[in-house]
């Protein structure tokens, strides 16, 4: 008994404090808050929520270049000028006046540059032979073309000509397509090949056509 009470002096420690705390830390000064005064009460100044909000509209309005009529009066058609004369030019210097649509492309199971060059030669063919059997969908396909050079064909200047020579792979054939059309469809506005369907393709049973010149 004696030695724990000699040993209880020694061990017994004083608990930590929040005062004792505070004064071994050091002193910060404390910063000052400066009020403002405005001079008008009636318009107070804007809050920090209503300043980032204007600021994305700013940006919102100056990085927006799109369609726009330059002034009311242009917009309502005013001074013979429609509204197509009011829309102000987008960035890539092109004007944007209505959606694709409608303007499906037949792709014909190839990409631009086969499917160009396919078109190219079923026109050839059909124009040195006068009557070839394809697919229909390639039938339908160079249908438009095939009128198309025939139209050139009726103009008979030379820059159609050469919009011809352009196009069809032989020349010999533009320069007899360019010498008789006059006699052939001189008389006759569009409508210069006729599709006869037939029986399907042996194998795939592709659906098969006749096309010929009229």
């Amino acid at each position: 008994m004696a030695m724990a009470s000699s040993s209880s002096p020694a061990l017994s420690i004083s608990p930590w404090s929040m005062a004792s705390l505070r004064s071994a830390l050091p002193s910060i000064p404390t910063p000052r808050i400066l009020s403002l005064r405005f001079s008008s009460p009636a318009a107070p100044f804007p809050s920090s929520s209503r300043l980032r909000s204007s600021h994305k509209e700013q940006k919102l309005l100056r990085s927006f270049t799109g369609l726009a009529p330059d002034s009311t009066l242009m917009s309502m058609g005013s001074y013979g000028a429609g509204f197509e004369n009011g829309l102000s030019i987008i960035d890539s210097g092109s004007r944007f006046y209505a959606m694709r649509h409608g303007k499906r492309v037949p792709k014909l199971n190839r990409p631009p540059d086969q499917r160009r060059a396919l078109l190219r030669g079923l026109t050839t063919q059909l124009l040195k032979h006068g009557r070839i059997k394809t697919t229909r969908a390639r039938a339908s396909a160079m249908r438009k073309y095939v009128d198309k050079m025939i139209t050139l064909a009726k103009d008979g200047s030379l820059h159609k000509r050469r919009q011809a020579l352009g196009f069809i792979y032989e020349k010999q054939i533009v320069h007899a397509l360019f010498a008789e059309v006059q006699d052939r469809y001189g008389e006759r506005n569009g409508g210069y090949t006729r599709i006869i369907r037939t029986l399907p393709r042996r194998g795939d049973n592709a659906p098969m056509a006749f096309i010929e010149l009229v």
